[in-house]
């Protein structure tokens, strides 16, 4: 389970291609053409990725398109500027950074530099965020850049990524357990959510709402059996037993949208599933009419407002 990926060399267009996915490249070169060095361990598991990279030298780099990956990188040494229109956010020891792979302007590493880097799917990110609320959650969380490695969460998140690394190198125990491993990856991932600033905080801090009435329950479970098929409003409302005014109303008191497009959302998140897992035999066009998607221009802006990048990064990736 899993893949190792290590590389050491003086090329910059190999550290460019190591670091690059294909939806998401990332240019790098030398600051003044002066020397470089760089060593890189990539462990992947599934939604999540975890690096131990060292670094000599001043070095340019640049993410020319979005990632698909939220970015948290953890410091031991060195500085990493990342240059952003608003403001720069800068990566030094005993500050860990978050950022959620937008494109830069620019970014400066000046070496020595080694940091662990944990990539971890956004479409994991929102979907924890709406098992935690219990509602559907898409689009950026908006979660500041900068929290304490010295505080206890940020501690435990040091710790977690050092066993997660641990666990995957070579014939680590991790590679042999993946209910142990996706128990790492889903404690990071909390972790973060729940003592890092985003937009969702606030929502996350107050008391857990009442529980949905059972048709609206009912109508998700329909929902679900029948993801892929032609419902509409009114088959969902007779499988809930209610009025489609009862369920309108149902839905955006406790789930704070309508019955089709949280609908709409279970399918984009499939959709988004599929294109993730695809072998090179499937098209956008085969994932978007699995799903419902007639329009596949439509699907195509829907799912980059949705994930930030188009089905086509995705599906390369």
């Amino acid at each position: 389970m899993g893949t190792e990926t290590v590389v050491s060399g003086t090329d910059p267009d190999e550290l460019s291609e190591v670091l690059s996915t294909p939806g998401s490249p990332i240019k790098v070169a030398a600051l003044n053409n002066s020397p470089i060095r760089f060593h890189c361990n990539f462990l992947s598991a599934g939604a999540v990725r975890v690096a131990d990279c060292a670094y000599e030298g001043t070095i340019a780099l640049k993410r020319e398109a979005p990632s698909e990956k939220m970015i948290i990188f953890l410091p031991k040494q060195g500085n990493l500027i990342f240059n952003y229109p608003r403001k720069p956010i800068e990566s030094v020891p005993g500050r860990g950074t978050i950022l959620e792979g937008d494109p830069t302007t620019g970014t400066l590493l000046f070496g020595p530099r080694r940091h662990l880097a944990l990539f971890i799917d956004k479409a994991k990110i929102t979907g924890h965020l709406s098992h935690m609320l219990d509602r559907t959650i898409s689009g950026k969380i908006d979660i500041h850049p900068y929290f304490d490695m010295t505080s206890d969460a940020g501690l435990a998140l040091v710790h977690l990524a050092e066993q997660l690394h641990r666990g995957l190198c070579k014939d680590g125990p991790l590679r042999q357990s993946p209910l142990a491993l996706a128990s790492f990856c889903d404690a990071a991932t909390y972790l973060i959510l729940e003592n890092c600033q985003h937009r969702y905080s606030n929502e996350l801090g107050r008391p857990a709402p009442a529980p949905a009435p059972r048709h609206v329950k009912w109508a998700i479970d329909f929902m679900h059996e029948h993801i892929a098929a032609p419902i509409s409003l009114d088959d969902i409302a007779i499988a809930a037993k209610v009025s489609v005014r009862t369920l309108q109303q149902g839905f955006r008191q406790f789930r704070n949208t309508s019955p089709m497009t949280y609908l709409q959302e279970m399918r984009m998140t499939a959709a988004h599933h599929d294109l993730l897992s695809s072998d090179t035999k499937q098209t956008v066009a085969d994932v978007a009419a699995k799903w419902g998607f007639s329009h596949l221009g439509r699907f195509a802006a829907e799912y980059k407002k949705r994930f930030g990048y188009l089905p086509s990064q995705t599906l390369k990736a």
